[in-house]
């Protein structure tokens, strides 16, 4: 038999079991039903759906099925198959959990003071063993993007946005096992191969002012390591906003794809004189 028990900050602990679900998010109890229960997170940001998620408990096995419009992050850290594992959540998709503790990010999901942070749950799992028939959740109470990211949208094409797409580059092309997020002059020469010219960021300083902007963007204030109004201190900001804005899909693989195309198209049809060339 599986168990599951969900843990959070001003949350009690809540266990359920094979045949059982549990839906969870800003205001979820107008969905209950016999064998689902449901628990409303503490402190939401109003912008986190009413119906979040539904944990759904088998007889083998554990799924998470992500309803909200805001994004999670799942992260399996004892036992997943061939080791820890992160999964980015979005609307529609279904995450399988992995035996043991499961950590689960609602990305700027709280309210603190006006200022948005992280909201974290931990479902830890135990006796894994296929999902019991059940008709899906209709997602109510969905609501708007979050905030700092609706206000503060980077423009494609723009200098912010080129330098989120290379600080996301390695996320964005499944490459995010490479321990180290890319240099300056590795953003700059990115940028530099899909415009044909980079602005001012040949200049080093210039690189870590974007970087600053994009972070503010896509960590809200509370959060974004380069403040002072964060509550601790993250040892390589630099990574931390370049996974951010992958799982945030402020650029996406599709972007990247783009702007690849973009730039092989214009360097065949570029003369060999013009190949490399730069604009400062």
């Amino acid at each position: 038999m599986v168990k599951v028990v969900v843990r959070g900050k001003e949350i009690h602990p809540v266990s359920i079991g094979t045949g059982e679900r549990l839906l969870f998010g800003r205001a979820p109890h107008g969905e209950h039903q016999p064998g689902r229960s449901a628990i409303r997170l503490p402190d939401c940001a109003p912008h986190v759906s009413a119906v979040l998620a539904e944990l759904v408990v088998g007889a083998e096995m554990a799924q998470l099925r992500w309803l909200g419009t805001n994004e999670g992050r799942l992260s399996s850290l004892l036992h997943a198959p061939g080791g820890a594992r992160r999964v980015t959540l979005v609307r529609d998709l279904t995450a399988m959990l992995d035996e043991g503790k499961n950590e689960l990010l609602v990305l700027s999901g709280r309210r603190i003071k006006g200022l948005f942070a992280d909201l974290e749950l931990s479902i830890v799992v135990s006796g894994i063993a296929p999902v019991t028939g059940s008709e899906p959740v209709v997602p109510r109470g969905l609501t708007a993007p979050k905030p700092h990211v609706r206000d503060n949208q980077l423009v494609a094409g723009g200098k912010e946005w080129f330098v989120a797409l290379a600080l996301a580059e390695p996320w964005l092309a499944g490459q995010d096992d490479f321990p180290f997020p890319p240099t300056n002059r590795r953003i700059y020469e990115r940028i530099l191969y899909w415009r044909g010219d980079a602005w001012n960021l040949v200049k080093s300083q210039r690189v870590d002012d974007v970087i600053r902007v994009v972070s503010r963007i896509a960590f809200g204030e509370l959060e974004d390591p380069y403040t002072e109004a964060r509550a601790g201190r993250i040892q390589n900001p630099r990574f931390a906003v370049g996974k951010r804005v992958a799982e945030y899909r402020i650029v996406t693989s599709a972007d990247l794809d783009q702007a690849e195309q973009r730039a092989r198209a214009r360097q065949q049809g570029a003369g060999p004189a013009q190949r490399g060339h730069s604009a400062d």
